[in-house]
């Protein structure tokens, strides 16, 4: 089977959250965006089909889930990760992040700190700050090319007593698949000082060929019984609009009091078509991913090489994983505000401004590469052309 990665699909007038704001957020409707972390592709046919036919029903009411949809799930994570999982460990929630604030509410005290490993994904600073912890940052440090973990200032931070750490594998939006030697000495630490690991692996599925996506509570027994794992098909299927993801939990206490929670907030009940959907991605779009990430490695080969010769000031990181390129343009000596004016006034794109991930990502840029090789063309000619005028 074979799939037009190349079409290009307009999604204006969708009330599309990455092409319908353009306007609003960035004062011009017709700058690109490549941004927000959705694909610019349609999803697997196995997806559309069956929720053409959910749609064809014409009743709309309350549903429950089936054992196919989470046998499913058990056996994706079996073929696609060699992770053995069992049903009762699985419990849906609405989004990871909804997941990641009811893990940090839960499992943390008022006013205590959690630690995140910046530059990271925005939200896990809100969910943080908005339960009313304290964000406490092991940064990220860059050598031989690679983010890399610093265990040191991470143990003296558990040292001082920290309990709960947000892990994000792989990791956005520096794009790195952890080693399993990296994850053993973090749970290593995390066993020796009692500390709770909250894992976000929605881009688990989006390893890149010749890496390999290890799930951290797979690591052990003992690390499979600290760790609440974050899971959704939503960004492996592009299907993030039907708000679903789950949690796997091996440890009975831990999925008891976080189940008890999205009990007393009624978020329990199976949606009209989020189950099916993800039950038909994981039986039938195996062959649709490997599809999409050999086309998105040919995005990130094709950027990484315009870049060289275009814009050499400006250093990507070669991703591991993710659809996602973390890019380096303190090269150009342009500020936060400077960056935002190359990006949105002059050459009428955007990408994702890095100190939204922390301060750590003052002075670079993501970019979302799920998009046809025409976007990526014209949205980085766009920016060099902008950038050398600058």
């Amino acid at each position: 089977m074979t799939f037009d990665f190349d079409r290009r699909i307009d999604r204006r007038n969708t009330r599309s959250y990455k092409w319908d704001q353009n306007g609003k957020l960035y004062g011009d409707p017709d700058i690109l965006p490549l941004w927000v972390a959705d694909m610019d592709f349609q999803s697997p046919p196995a997806v559309r089909e069956t929720l053409e036919k959910r749609a064809a029903l014409g009743i709309y009411g309350y549903a429950i889930r089936t054992d196919g949809y989470l046998d499913s799930i058990v056996q994706w994570y079996r073929t696609r990760h060699g992770w053995t999982i069992e049903p009762q460990w699985i419990t849906d929630t609405p989004s990871v992040v909804t997941s990641l604030s009811l893990a940090v509410e839960l499992f943390s005290e008022p006013g205590s700190d959690v630690v995140l490993q910046s530059p990271v994904y925005y939200p896990f600073y809100d969910v943080i700050r908005s339960n009313g912890r304290n964000v406490v940052k092991n940064p990220l440090s860059i050598r031989d090319g690679q983010l890399r973990m610093d265990y040191d200032q991470l143990e003296s931070l558990f040292r001082e007593g920290a309990k709960l750490l947000l892990l994000c594998s792989p990791h956005n939006p520096g794009g790195r698949v952890w080693s399993r030697e990296e994850l053993l000495r973090l749970g290593e630490l995390c066993l020796t000082y009692g500390v709770t690991v909250v894992s976000d692996e929605i881009h688990c599925d989006l390893a890149l060929p010749g890496h390999k996506h290890i799930p951290f509570a797979s690591l052990s027994p003992e690390l499979a019984d600290i760790t609440i794992t974050c899971l959704a098909a939503t960004k492996t299927f592009n299907l993030p609009g039907l708000h679903t993801s789950y949690t796997v939990i091996s440890n009975p206490s831990i999925k008891r009091k976080f189940e008890n929670r999205i009990k007393a907030l009624s978020l329990h009940m199976a949606q009209h078509f989020a189950q099916d959907a993800v039950e038909a991605a994981y039986r039938e779009g195996g062959p649709w991913l490997d599809a999409m990430l050999a086309y998105v490695a040919g995005n990130i080969d094709y950027a990484i090489d315009y870049l060289a010769e275009h814009l050499p000031e400006v250093k990507p990181l070669r991703p591991e994983g993710t659809y996602l390129l973390w890019i380096d343009c303190r090269g150009l000596g342009l500020d936060v505000a400077g960056l935002k004016d190359l990006m949105y006034r002059k050459a009428k794109v955007v990408f994702n401004e890095g100190s939204t991930f922390g301060n750590e990502g003052e002075g670079w840029l993501r970019i979302n590469l799920a998009c046809p090789r025409s976007i990526v063309e014209e949205a980085l000619e766009s920016f060099c052309r902008a950038a050398k005028e600058k």
